[in-house]
Parts: structure tokens; C-alpha cells; sequence
């Protein structure tokens, strides 16, 4: 630890050499150089216990995310939140969000975004990270709980149906590149959210078309067998 500790501060005063050097030398950088010295000097002042720290030179908007998963302690990125509708589970909305915040403070320009894709939904069922949301709108929002107590049956019923999103969210990070976004700056994590949920539709729906397509085709067929039996 002691060493390591030293390591870093002798590579923290080469860092502030440096940006002293290039202050002194350019003294008008241009826009890429200006943005370098902004996190070096973020880098060089930041504490172990502060907020908002840098964790990546070329992505200074990445958080570390702590969900408590067993075999996942952190993860760096951004939040995403995804909502797919209750039957087909087609995705109607996938917005990343950055600064780590709480996921019931994410809930209202959530279902604004499904309302501008759709419609207003009239019930939203979210996992317990939701409580306390601050969504104030018309939706009814039901947020899932371990035990059912005085919830109606039917709305018990939807609330666990609603784990059945887990698996498409695994299909997004697996197949569909959720999980490592290739794109750069605040700008490209919303993109590759937004691409990534248009990929699992766009591949849902061409499934659907070549089960129909086989459906004419076996039914053409059929119809030719038939004819030729009459014929006969």
C-alpha cells in the first residue's frame, strides 16, 4: 500500500508538470487541448473521497455504479432505463442517464419519452429500486414488493409479470452491444440506448415476418397439392 501510494503521487506531480508546462508554453490551446487540461487538472485535484471523480481520460462522463450484485461489485458507465410494453415485450423507450442518480428520480422522463414513442400508458410496473419515484403524472404506478399483503390479484398477477423484461435486458447487453457503447461523449451513451432497443425491435419483427412468409408459402403449397389431387 505504500508503495502504491507513492507511485501515485510521484505519477500526479509528473501530471501537474506537465500541465504547467503546456500553460506556460500555449498559452490560447485550442478546443481538444483545452478539454485534455480541464480533466488532467480534475485528475491531479480529485481525493479519494470525492464525487463526480474521473475514471477515464477519454470518458469523463463514466460512473461507477454500484447495483449489488454479487458477481459484479462495480460497474463503469451510465444508468439506462428501459420499458417495454406487457405482451410481446416490444421496446417503447431506452434512456441512459448520467451522474448516477437514483432510479425513482429517473421515472417521469421515462414515461415521457414512451409517451412521445406511443401513448400514455395507463399502468407502469416497476422493481423496488423505484420507491419513492417522483412521478406525478396520470399513469398508475405500481411498484413490485416482496409480499402481496392487500394488492389485488390481478394487479399481483402484472407486477411479477413484469420480471419478464429481465431476459430482453440481457439480450440488449449481450446481442445487442448495450453492454459496451462504442460510441463517444454524453451524446453517444443516449444514442447507442436508443439503437440498441431499435435493434431487439427491428430483429423481433423480421422473426415475425418470416413466420408469417412460411405460413403463405405452406399454404400456397397446399393449395398447389390440392388443385393437382382434383386434377388427378
Amino acid at each position: 500500500m505504500k508503495r502504491a501510494k507513492a507511485c501515485t503521487r510521484k505519477l500526479k506531480t509528473y501530471l501537474g508538470r506537465v500541465i504547467r508546462d503546456i500553460e506556460r508554453k500555449c498559452p490560447e490551446p485550442d478546443k481538444s487541448l483545452r478539454s485534455l487540461l480541464e480533466v488532467s487538472k480534475r485528475i491531479v485535484t480529485q481525493k479519494r473521497t470525492d464525487k463526480n471523480k474521473v475514471y477515464s481520460v477519454h470518458e469523463p462522463s463514466v460512473d461507477c455504479i454500484s447495483k449489488g450484485k454479487a458477481h459484479k461489485r462495480y460497474e463503469f458507465g451510465c444508468k439506462v432505463s428501459v420499458a417495454a410494453t406487457s405482451r410481446g415485450g416490444w421496446f417503447v423507450g431506452a434512456l441512459a442517464f448520467h451522474g448516477n442518480p437514483y432510479d425513482g428520480h429517473t421515472l417521469s422522463e421515462s414515461i415521457d419519452q414512451v409517451t412521445r414513442v406511443s401513448r400514455n400508458p395507463e399502468h407502469v410496473y416497476l422493481d423496488q429500486g423505484y420507491r419513492g419515484h417522483n412521478y406525478s403524472g396520470e399513469s398508475l404506478v405500481h411498484v413490485d414488493k416482496r409480499r402481496r399483503g392487500r394488492t389485488a390479484r390481478s394487479v399481483w398477477r402484472w407486477m411479477k409479470r413484469r420480471a419478464a423484461i429481465e431476459p430482453g435486458i440481457g439480450h440488449l447487453k449481450q446481442e445487442h452491444r448495450m453492454d459496451r457503447n462504442r460510441l463517444k461523449g454524453v451524446a453517444g451513451d443516449r444514442i447507442n440506448a436508443i439503437l440498441s432497443a431499435a435493434g431487439m425491435n427491428f430483429k423481433k419483427l423480421l422473426k415475425f415476418l418470416n413466420d408469417f412468409l412460411r405460413l403463405i408459402c405452406s399454404w400456397l403449397l397446399w393449395k398447389g397439392n390440392l388443385k393437382i389431387a382434383k386434377a388427378v
